[in-house]
């Protein structure tokens, strides 16, 4: 699919032919439908999951910095994007000017920010009309001079909070000149403006400019409908011009056409309609931007990107290369980066592709080229189990060089393949052919010199030879964790000085080919599966690898053997091997050394004429396979052959198993360890065609074949994966059972994510979001309650950090909705009690058609909420018309937790409030449509909490809230959380298993576990008769709560493993044993009929709450039992609100029963 930039170079190419003069530029009409092509269909897609998502994350953090905001937006077209922010930042916008230069658009602007009605208008609350420049944005002060449409002020003093360009910055030259434009009309004040740029097809080259955060969408398009009148207005519109000679004019517009249906693809989903590529980049800058000067009068400038190999990198454009000598520049890069709020980009090998990073500085390590080795018994400082040789490699290193050192003292390194490749590799990984036999490279790494991204201090973790530690280096006291790291994700951690490798005997080895044209599909089919199941019997000292391949019109299966020894001797003479039988004859034998192994690699001397000679380019995807020979896989890997974009694409199988699986998922940062073959997609193009059509067309096949084997895969290679948004889903499988450790020290490690370009991690799940419903009768002081426990919450620490806190009122929406249908005034309706109490009666029927009309409505309100306030820790949300809300609403935002606080007063106290003095009021007509009826007992459910609040003042509000809310904030219960370990693909494939119960198997986790379970009751456990729970988890929890509290235990076995008499019911399969088992059935379940004494209290303990079934048996087994519900309390573990539990519970009668949970998680 052609980009529209490559479309735009063609169609100017085809009138270039004309007389320069004959060229006019496009009137307002023309631009303007030109424009409006861009944005109809799917080139809308590119604003909905690129653009506004992209731009409300980014201002987020800097409308909460203060309470109004200014902004200027330069071609935003007929609509502001600014208008498409969520509506509380919306409501934040209190200035706004704008530069459109285009007549019609800038006329469709103001009629839309004008909206007479104040709830249809996009920034609702300007202080003033907005200006409008019907002038473009130029270098020097134009404010002056531009015809403005409003009656606003004007000053050319006038600062900003952000400045937007919102689309492109076509026609902007130099293009840095205009951004330090926009830099200097940012507010001064201590944390500064903003500056965002939207442009299309690529990067810009700005000259130095430094950003401050980036972020790209790859995979945008437009469409136009294939008919000539708009394909005419299209092709013009891109290229920028029409003819002003009407005989110019149709002759081009012919050649127009055809290039458009030539470059633009068709797809059956888009029926007579034309798709063209148009990627999109975000860059942000700060007044940091011209920060680069400072660093460079301190670190050493670079080469330029000539040590970079990868081709896709050096399309990048950093903002600068430097290359720091020693240790200490290293920490200047560091501590630049922190004091401006930027990140870097490492250079090691030069392999990745993300190495170098559009306006970002790149540290290249090349200088660091040192290899240092300490044999057996020499001061290598291995005072712990270390005990043979140690390498010292410093991180600017290439493998062959190291290779080629190691090899001369007669040892070596189980790195990767190829000699080219870096740091990177082996820090996230590093698959080489002693891998079966020793391990991955990321194994063999003991220890690690490394300067912190958080503090620039060098730390030393592991095992580093006295004299290779620099001084000043410490350790950390988080060693363990950031040693454990380094081997698997070490790139997203600090920036390597140094990686102290254990070292193995120099091998020699024996390599074998073979390469087989298979006759057809389902021959390379059953050969694969062959090779699949011979591979598998291999010994560890040997791997076999395959390539598929096309060549001379043919597929082909390449598999070459290597078998490593200690002694030559044995290798001599080539023997009969596994392969050959179903192969068979080798069609080359050769011995060879560790360095001489380089060479013998199959796409460097067996395919196509060998991959070595420097002229092609490559982007690569890696995926983890089982059972290669599977047919479903099979299929797959033949089938991405035959679809190829360019002759020179392959796939690369490299065996595993042996070593690689006998380190546990958990006990390095590698976590996917159970495979065997890695699969590394091979897009290869001609160099010359870097950055085209061509390129694009093997990258996009790259990941079309990862993302067909991804559901078959047991994991994702994390070393080549960057930024590119393509890459999130195959991040998410990269690290095994470790995404959620790795994603928890990242935002400890580099809290202000420095290195952000590295492999994605998941963001670290805040620990965990706190919603709470404030619900009650009108009158009851819901607001008020609200506000102040948002301050309660805004005095607390969260690990050394204040919590964030907001209240919002979901009624508002509706509020505004009415409004504008009635013409009752809004700012009386949200701010003026006893106007919206005369209208309450009016709200609540509109409120009620709005429900009818929209079945969704409160899902849809209750959402938007929750997304407007993404940025918070604790949300309190008011005004909420939900019965039974957490049981309803809580699957919506399974990964948060949500409690209810129903706030009660008295008739007199609620009526006093309302501002109803009178005997003789109606008072039905006053009551909040959020609850029926006037007490807490005519509801039918529980809250989870509720206040009673009759006093004035605040001092009650916060002694409820210190004892009650604050404790669901405390770092214990995070603690408990990171104790769930998750276990992919259990019970079966797809599965992500939370093992709750392994809580306690851990040091320290009954302990914890069963103490928050006695601290977090709600109830009065001196009134509690008995500890009850069903199934081995809960028995555990609930056996030593019952021990500490010093209440009975009540059991509740299957049928039959209980004395008589008892009483039993039916209990369906529990959520996971569904899961793992399609015939698992009902069974019955008993309990003794009178060790429950009649009328006491039963706390009912179980380990997990998900689809309730198991709770549900239980509470029906007590009501046999003459154990009323209002008697029983359930407290679990944990709560998985996506299977909507609690609302099972209260449909089937159990809605008042007290449910609490320590944790909130989200999946299985």
């Amino acid at each position: 699919m052609a980009t529209l930039d490559s479309l735009k170079q063609v169609l100017r190419q085809k009138a270039k032919t004309t007389v320069s003069s004959t060229k006019q530029p496009l009137s307002d009409t023309q631009y303007s439908a030109g424009f409006d092509i861009l944005l109809q269909g799917v080139g809308w897609t590119t604003y909905q999951d690129f653009i506004i998502p992209q731009l409300s994350q980014l201002l987020a953090p800097l409308f909460n910095s203060r309470p109004h905001i200014s902004a200027l937006e330069i071609g935003p077209g007929p609509k502001s994007l600014l208008g498409y922010l969520p509506g509380r930042l919306r409501r934040q916008v209190r200035k706004y000017t704008v530069f459109e230069p285009n007549g019609l658009l800038a006329t469709g602007l103001e009629e839309w920010l004008c909206s007479p009605s104040e709830t249809e208008s996009p920034l609702p609350c300007l202080e003033s009309p907005p200006n409008i420049y019907r002038s473009p944005f130029v270098l020097q002060d134009n404010i002056e001079s531009a015809t403005a449409t409003s009656t606003g002020t004007r000053d050319n003093d006038e600062k900003y909070d952000i400045v937007l360009f919102c689309h492109s910055m076509y026609g902007m030259k130099p293009k840095h000149k205009f951004i330090e434009r926009a830099l200097e009309m940012l507010v001064e004040r201590p944390q500064g403006g903003i500056v965002v740029v939207f442009h299309r097809d690529g990067t810009l080259h700005l000259d130095g400019l430094v950003c401050h955060r980036t972020a790209s969408f790859p995979t945008g398009v437009v469409s136009v409908a294939d008919n000539d009148e708009e394909l005419d207005c299209f092709a013009s519109f891109i290229a920028g011009f029409t003819m002003q000679d009407i005989d110019v004019d149709n002759p081009t517009r012919v050649d127009w056409r055809k290039v458009c249906r030539t470059l633009g693809r068709r797809e059956e989903a888009y029926p007579d309609h034309l798709l063209f590529s148009a990627p999109n980049f975000m860059m942000a800058f700060t007044q940091h931007a011209t920060a680069l000067p400072e660093l460079l009068a301190q670190v050493p400038l670079g080469k330029g990107d000539k040590t970079v190999k990868n081709r896709e990198a050096r399309l990048h454009r950093p903002a600068s290369i430097v290359r720091p000598t020693e240790v200490r520049h290293v920490q200047q890069c560091v501590r630049w980066a922190l004091k401006h709020e930027v990140g870097l980009t490492v250079v090691g090998g030069g392999h990745s592709g993300h190495c170098l990073w559009p306006n970002v500085v790149s540290v290249d390590m090349g200088a660091f080229d040192q290899v240092h080795i300490l044999t057996a018994g020499v001061d290598g400082g291995n005072s712990g189990p270390q005990s043979g040789s140690l390498v010292v490699v410093e991180s600017g290193c290439k493998t062959g060089e190291i290779i080629r050192k190691t090899m001369a003292a007669g040892l070596t390194v189980p790195l990767g393949a190829r000699p080219s490749v870096g740091a990177g590799l082996w820090l996230q990984g590093g698959i080489g052919h002693l891998a079966r036999l020793h391990g991955l490279a990321c194994d063999a790494i003991v220890g690690a010199v490394v300067v912190s991204v958080d503090s620039s201090q060098v730390l030393c973790i592991g095992t580093v030879p006295s004299k290779h530690r620099p001084a000043g280096a410490v350790r950390p006291g988080n060693e363990t964790d950031l040693l454990w790291a380094m081997k698997g994700a070490g790139t997203n951690f600090g920036i390597v000085i140094s990686v102290t490798f254990k070292a193995y005997a120099a091998p020699t080895y024996s390599i074998r080919n073979w390469i087989v044209p298979p006759s057809d599909n389902l021959e390379a089919r059953l050969r694969l599966s062959d090779f699949d199941n011979v591979a598998s019997k291999l010994p560890r000292n040997a791997s076999a690898d395959a390539y598929l391949y096309w060549d001379n019109d043919k597929l082909h299966l390449g598999v070459t053997m290597f078998e490593s020894s200690t002694s030559r001797l044995t290798l001599e003479m080539p023997t009969p091997t596994p392969t050959g039988t179903i192969l068979g004859p080798e069609d080359n034998f050769k011995v060879v050394d560790s360095v001489g192994l380089f060479d013998t690699e199959m796409y460097m001397s067996g395919m196509h004429g060998g991959h070595g000679g420097g002229k092609t380019s490559s982007f690569k995807r890696c995926l983890f396979l089982k059972c290669i020979g599977a047919v479903n896989v099979a299929d797959i890997l033949v089938a991405a052959i035959e679809t190829r974009p360019s002759p020179l694409c392959y796939l690369h199988l490299l065996q595993g198993g042996g070593a690689i699986g006998d380190v546990a998922a958990d006990a390095t940062a590698f976590g996917c360890r159970d495979w065997d073959f890695a699969c590394v997609v091979t897009g290869i193009w001609p160099r010359d065609q870097d950055g085209t059509e061509t390129a694009r067309a093997a990258v996009q096949w790259v990941y079309n074949v990862a993302g067909e084997l991804l559901p078959l895969s047991s994991g994702a290679y994390g070393a080549d994966l960057g930024p590119d948004p393509r890459d999130v889903v195959l991040a998410s499988k990269a690290f095994g059972p470790n995404r959620q450790r790795l994603a928890r020290l990242k935002s400890s490690l580099d809290p202000r994510n420095v290195l952000a370009y590295a492999c994605p991690l998941p963001k670290a799940p805040m620990e965990q979001k706190l919603i709470i419903l404030v619900t009650g009768e009108s009158g009851a002081g819901k607001d008020y309650c609200a506000d102040v426990w948002v301050s309660t919450f805004s005095t607390c620490t969260y690990k050394s950090k204040s919590l964030t806190a907001r209240a919002i009122s979901i009624s508002d929406t509706t509020k505004r909705e009415y409004a504008a249908a009635t013409g009752a005034n809004l700012n009386r309706l949200l701010r003026d009690r006893a106007y919206k109490e005369q209208h309450r009666a009016a709200l609540t029927a509109f409120f009620q058609s709005q429900v009818r009309q929209r079945p969704r409505l409160l899902e849809e309100h209750f959402l938007d909420v929750v997304s407007e306030a993404v940025d918070v820790d604790v949300l309190l949300i008011t005004g909420m018309r939900d019965v039974a809300p957490v049981a309803t609403l809580s699957h919506l935002v399974p990964d948060s937790r949500l409690l209810e606080v129903h706030v009660q007063a008295s008739e007199q106290t609620r009526r006093i409030r309302r501002g109803c003095h009178g005997s003789n009021s109606n008072t039905n007509d006053n009551k909040d449509s959020s609850n029926r009826g006037s007490s807490l007992t005519a509801l039918d459910y529980r809250p989870s909490l509720t206040f009673g609040n009759e006093t004035t003042g605040k001092v009650t509000a916060d002694r409820f809230a210190e004892q009650y809310l604050i404790p669901f904030v405390h770092e214990d219960l995070q603690r408990l959380a990171n104790m769930v370990h998750q276990v992919p693909n259990f019970p079966r494939p797809g599965v992500d298993f939370r093992h709750v119960l392994g809580i306690a198997q851990q040091p320290g986790g009954l302990a914890l576990c069963t103490s928050l379970l006695q601290t977090h009751f709600t109830g009065d456990w001196a009134k509690v008769g008995a500890v009850a729970s069903c199934e081995v988890g809960g028995i555990v929890y609930a056996s030593a709560l019952a021990l500490l509290v010093d209440v009975p235990l009540v059991l509740i076995r299957e049928a039959g493993k209980l004395p008589l008499p008892t009483v039993s019911v039916i209990k369906p399969p529990s959520h996971i044993s569904s899961l793992a088992s399609t015939s698992s059935k009902e069974r019955r379940i008993e309990m003794e009929r009178d060790v429950v004494p009649r009328g006491a209290s039963v706390v009912v303990v179980d380990d997990v709450l998900s689809t309730g079934e198991t709770l549900c048996a239980v509470l029906q087994l007590l009501e046999k039992a003459s154990i009323g519900v209002e008697d029983v309390n359930i407290m679990v573990v944990a709560e998985f609100p996506v299977h909507r539990g609690r609302e099972l519970l209260r449909q089937r009668g159990f809605g008042r029963v007290n449910i609490q949970s320590l944790l909130v998680l989200g999946g299985a």
